[in-house]
């Protein structure tokens, strides 16, 4: 498996729903709550080129963006194969 990194906050909607595709999906990922440390949430910023909202997800450390572009990737079949080791 890739290394799955997903920023987070407990009440958002959006990262649920992240990590409910990747557990359907079999992916196992580090998750970091971004509401409790502001050093995870500069981190993702600078990693997110500036992004701030969350979820925020990379995939063997490629920006892959938030839910959205994450369920998009997926419908147009191109999620599995990032989730794959190559």
């Amino acid at each position: 498996m890739p290394n799955i990194e997903i920023y987070t906050s407990p009440l958002c909607g959006y990262c649920h729903a992240a990590k409910r595709l990747l557990d359907a999906k079999g992916a196992g990922f580090l998750e970091y709550d971004v509401s409790r440390d502001p050093a995870k949430r500069q981190e993702m910023m600078q990693r997110a080129n500036g992004r701030h909202t969350v979820p925020q997800i990379f995939i063997d450390a490629h920006h892959i963006g938030g839910f959205d572009d994450m369920a998009a990737l997926d419908r147009a079949g191109k999620l599995d194969a990032l989730l794959i080791d190559n």
